[in-house]
């Protein structure tokens, strides 16, 4: 568990998603530019409601605040940030954190779900503890 050497930086396309693998699953990594630089996002590449591995075909834009991809498959939206489906808010892709560095992407190798999760179970758990 930890972060993974994935891709050149030079295999990115700006305001564009490209599909790596990483352990062996999926994921659609997006090199978008902002307003206050470049920011980099990835997801799994899996689309739950079209059932295949198409995310990183989609088109990368915003549907209000949110930074979006579309699906090619059904048009759906899903939040770049955090995964969920902006049309059906209980489907949602795992997000996994991406960096930057000496030209080369990194992803750590366990979603930020997971994380979250995982995090939020040793706090009840210290907590449940203290008591």
């Amino acid at each position: 568990m930890g972060w993974c050497n994935v891709c050149d930086e030079n295999d990115l396309v700006t305001n564009s998603g490209i599909c790596v693998l990483l352990q062996g699953q999926q994921v659609a990594i997006f090199q978008l530019q902002q307003a206050n630089g470049t920011e980099l996002c990835a997801v799994g590449n899996y689309d739950p409601i079209g059932g295949a591995n198409v995310l990183s075909r989609g088109i990368a834009g915003s549907c209000g605040d949110a930074v979006v991809v579309a699906s090619p498959l059904y048009k759906q939206h899903f939040n770049l940030r955090t995964g969920e489906c902006l049309e059906y808010p209980g489907i949602c892709v795992p997000v996994y954190a991406v960096k930057l560095q000496q030209g080369r992407v990194w992803l750590h190798s366990v979603p930020q779900q997971l994380l979250l999760q995982a995090t939020a179970q040793v706090t009840t758990k210290a907590e449940a503890t203290a008591a």
